[in-house]
């Protein structure tokens, strides 16, 4: 029986597994889909995901299928300059969901279990039982990562309050048999409006079209050829023409978040967990940060060294940014409705982000780099993680009772950090307290892992 059962094979549920395995535990990931997605799907990954992917060996896997560094990020369309955040990557990474996605996979350990949609899902004090693709899994916990329409969401009841969609958008990916010379032939950062264009490899392109047909037209519609022609011929003129559409879908801007991001055995990541208008390149990013947020503090939780209350930290600590992210991204959705009072918002909000302090602010916000939580004092970009997920002590001496638990190293920069990159001690207060509250007791105060300690307390 594997030790923890994962819905979905995105990219938030690849890296939890990954980080669960890295912590030396069995995992199974149940997918729904019969292969891997081809879909380019979220296109950006944000200063903060390329920190925690180059920290674990996934970057190099990725970097081929790269289409390019952009050294700015945006806030609906509006530019927001990178290049002097305090990190080693001060960009954004252009490269397709479906690659990031295939760079984890390839480094599980248990193949993902394809064509098993989850049909049902039971818990009880000793563990989950999931039915996916007409067989029952048993596990001792359930991580749901099974995206915005999540499935094992909606089994469980989970309330998932927020705001409904205003709006209608398609995103396609397809060929152009014609366009005007110089359009969408580099990558560049999205604009308001409709018709947004972005080369794809293969010869595909992205388009993001948002015109009065799309609001007429039904969630369930179908995108057509017909409707993407009209809409592009709108915003570029006769000279474009559509070829084949590889794939389209509609979506909105509606913004809803669980309440809870624990229900007793079963914890939610990513767009299972909280659902947005895909703007500003935020959705897969959260995503991944949920992801390496979790991982250590439920494999902790399950080894029976995690500390009273660590893995419902996981929603204390992102539950907040996650609400964060759904405040930009609505605000950043009105900024783009073509309506002269929000072109006259738009004005003013253009020309307070040309202060320095208020670009900056935003920039740390949308590239991940500003992220801190209660108790850190920032990342450690110098101190590689550990290949098997421990935390790691640097220039100090590990006391009695946490050997095994976490990994030492020398250093002239004392500092002990937490497997998800974050500093919680720097030398300046009691080391073993800092080790207590993040990882537990010292082994002789437990010398057994409790029921109590594997169960739903």
């Amino acid at each position: 029986m594997p030790d923890v059962l994962v819905a979905g094979a995105g990219p938030t549920g690849l890296l939890a597994a990954y980080e669960l395995e890295r912590a030396g535990l069995d995992v199974l990931i149940l997918e729904r889909d019969v292969r891997p997605t081809t879909q380019s799907k979220a296109l950006a990954l944000q200063p903060r995901s390329v920190e925690v992917l180059a920290d674990r060996g996934l970057l190099a896997a990725i970097e081929p299928y790269v289409e390019a560094r952009l050294p700015a990020g945006h806030f609906s369309g509006i530019p927001i300059d990178y290049t002097d955040l305090p990190t080693p990557f001060p960009y954004q990474l252009g490269v397709e969901q479906a690659h990031v996605a295939a760079a984890i996979e390839a480094r599980l350990r248990r193949p993902v279990l394809r064509g098993a949609a989850v049909t049902a899902v039971e818990q009880d004090a000793e563990g989950v039982t999931v039915t996916a693709g007409g067989r029952r899994h048993r596990a001792g916990w359930l991580v749901a990562a099974d995206g915005g329409h999540s499935t094992v969401r909606t089994l469980l009841g989970a309330a998932f309050p927020g705001m409904p969609a205003r709006i209608s958008l398609v995103v396609a990916d397809l060929t152009l048999a014609g366009k005007p010379a110089g359009l969408a032939d580099d990558w560049q950062l999205p604009s308001t409006g409709s018709g947004f264009l972005l080369p794809l490899s293969g010869g595909r392109h992205r388009a993001i079209v948002g015109g009065e047909e799309q609001q007429r037209l039904g969630r369930d519609a179908p995108v057509t050829a017909d409707e993407l022609q009209r809409a592009l011929t709108d915003a570029h003129g006769p000279e474009i023409k559509v070829g084949e559409v590889l794939w389209a879908s509609r979506f909105g801007d509606a913004a809803r978040q669980l309440e809870r991001y624990r229900h007793g055995r079963v914890l939610f990541a990513g767009d299972a967990a909280h659902i947005h208008l895909p703007i500003g390149g935020q959705g897969l990013n959260l995503g991944l940060q949920d992801a390496v947020n979790l991982g250590w503090k439920l494999a902790a939780h399950i080894r029976g060294h995690a500390p009273e209350g660590l893995l419902d930290g996981y929603h204390d600590e992102r539950h907040p940014i996650a609400a964060r992210v759904l405040v930009s991204t609505r605000a950043q959705g009105v900024l783009g409705v073509p309506d002269p009072d929000a072109a006259a918002v738009r004005a003013v909000v253009t020309e307070l982000l040309a202060v320095p302090e208020a670009h900056r602010a935003v920039a740390l916000e949308l590239s991940g780099i500003g992220i801190a939580y209660p108790g850190t004092t920032g990342r450690a970009t110098d101190v590689p993680a550990a290949p098997d997920g421990r935390p790691v002590l640097v220039g100090a001496s590990l006391p009695a009772g946490w050997a095994g638990r976490v990994e030492t190293r020398e250093g002239t920069k004392p500092q002990l950090v937490r497997p998800d990159g974050y500093v919680v001690w720097t030398g300046e207060s009691d080391l073993e307290a800092a080790l207590r509250r993040w990882f537990g007791p010292p082994s002789a105060a437990k010398d057994t892992v409790s029921a109590a300690a594997r169960g739903t307390g």
